[in-house]
């Protein structure tokens, strides 16, 4: 259908008269979906029992506040002073069950307050959840990936330290090691460390620790690990291998001189594609007890490689190739395991999600606790995303060699901006809460579709 010009075109020079009056206007009138997302897997119930020991009784019960917290970041913001920008929104008033919005010295006040009991039962709450779509959808095959993320700050906060940071030399930093799913790309667990351990520091207990919790929940599932060269050790080598775990782990060059003298020794190197060659071996550390498949992996590039000069001695150097290796008790074809091994680049999705868009980077208060429960609250608001668009939509793929996802998921921004962000006036006529939003038939279908899919009960 053709416009006229005169149709389209409007010219508007005066500036419109400004009012500020006491409305129930909402800015997040996606919000509603939440509120029956939150009552069908009973969330409140489930936050409640994690602060169930403290029976000292307040006006804003700590639920209330942990819960605020998590739709502080859902609604996309990142400070704690920001939560007056929302403070007389009615939708968030009625997700919490509140008439009156804590102000900051109250979030501040539960955040500092916070104890290492409530912590440890939000974490195996985060836990259970997760656990509880995972028995739901039973996949064949469940793939865990293990690693680190730096939490950096510019001032002093308990239980950090200064240590090897890229982006930020010399500022104090917590470490956490987290352990995501490929399949459903959530975080199932994290262990909070200062910022001046190596990687493998508590690694094996934390893993072996979520291996028991999936292996409790999915006895026939085939559970696969992927870590890099911080976590190869013997001991969780051999801990992998006694629980009869797939794994693949990249090797560090610096630890190993051989493995710098077999490849530079090497001359028939297999095909895998256009860039990519390999050979294996079956290898062991001299301090090793067994051998294990060695995958040598050479790739083509066309960057220069840049770094200290020193490392030449222990990492080799061909102009125009990358190396790697790849340490594995697969027995899947090459092609496949290095697609396999590749695949950890999903977990570093979820870790730039997290900093960028729950705002994981964030340190709100001085203490320890209370910063872990602030990462925990992110760690929640991301998850409960995840589950959200599984709860309303099918899975897309099937296992696939890089352990792709099996929804297609949007990111938290994206459903922020296309979902909940919606203005919208909540009004009772003839004594009917109703809430109107804009008359955009995408955004009708949406908010329909997603509230039919969503479950009374999980």
């Amino acid at each position: 259908m053709k416009y006229s010009k005169s149709d389209v075109q409007n010219k508007a020079h005066a500036l419109p008269e400004m009012k500020f009056e006491n409305q129930t206007l909402t800015s997040f009138a996606g919000l509603v979906v939440f509120q029956k997302f939150f009552a069908s897997i009973e969330l409140k119930k489930r936050l409640r029992n994690c602060f169930a020991h403290l029976n000292k009784k307040k006006v804003f019960n700590r639920t209330t506040l942990f819960m605020q917290l998590i739709i502080h970041l859902l609604l996309g913001f990142r400070e704690l002073k920001d939560c007056r920008y929302y403070r007389d929104d009615p939708l968030v008033k009625r997700l919490l069950g509140l008439k009156r919005i804590p102000d900051v010295a109250t979030l501040s006040r539960f955040l500092k307050e916070v104890t290492a009991q409530s912590t440890n039962h939000l974490r195996r709450c985060l836990r259970e959840m997760v656990l509880i779509r995972l028995r739901l959808i039973a996949p064949p095959r469940l793939t865990l990936d293990f690693d680190g993320s730096v939490q950096s700050t510019q001032r002093w906060a308990e239980g950090s330290a200064v240590g090897f940071n890229k982006k930020k030399k010399g500022a104090r930093s917590y470490y956490p090691l987290f352990c995501t799913m490929a399949q459903t790309l959530q975080v199932l667990d994290f262990l909070h460390r200062p910022g001046n351990v190596h990687d493998s520091n508590g690694a094996k207990t934390f893993i072996l620790a979520c291996l028991d919790a999936v292996q409790a929940i999915l006895p026939s599932t085939k559970i696969e690990v992927r870590m890099d060269s911080a976590f190869f050790s013997d001991d969780i080598v051999a801990a992998l291998k006694e629980r009869g775990i797939e794994f693949t782990l990249s090797v560090p060059f610096e630890r190993f001189a051989e493995l710098k003298r077999m490849i530079e020794r090497r001359r028939r190197w297999r095909r895998l594609d256009a860039d990519t060659s390999y050979f294996e071996s079956s290898w062991k550390p001299q301090c090793w007890d067994r051998c294990f498949r060695f995958l040598f992996i050479r790739t083509r590039t066309k960057k220069q490689q840049k770094g200290p000069v020193q490392l030449d001695l222990f990492i080799p150097y061909e102009y125009g190739y990358e190396f790697k290796v790849i340490i594995t008790n697969k027995t899947l074809r090459p092609k496949r395991v290095a697609a396999y091994h590749q695949g950890r680049g999903s977990q570093e999705g979820i870790f730039a999600e997290l900093k960028s868009h729950c705002h994981q980077d964030y340190i709100p208060v001085r203490t320890l606790h209370g910063n872990q429960t602030y990462l925990l609250a992110g760690l929640f608001a991301y998850n409960l995303v995840r589950e959200l668009q599984m709860q309303t939509t099918k899975p897309l793929r099937c296992t696939t060699a890089k352990r792709a996802s099996l929804w297609i998921f949007e990111r938290v921004d994206t459903l922020r901006r296309t979902l909940i962000q919606r203005a919208g006036r909540l009004t009772r006529p003839k004594g009917t809460l109703t809430l109107t939003i804009s008359a955009n038939n995408w955004i009708k279908r949406r908010l329909l579709n997603v509230l039919d899919a969503i479950p009374a009960r999980v």
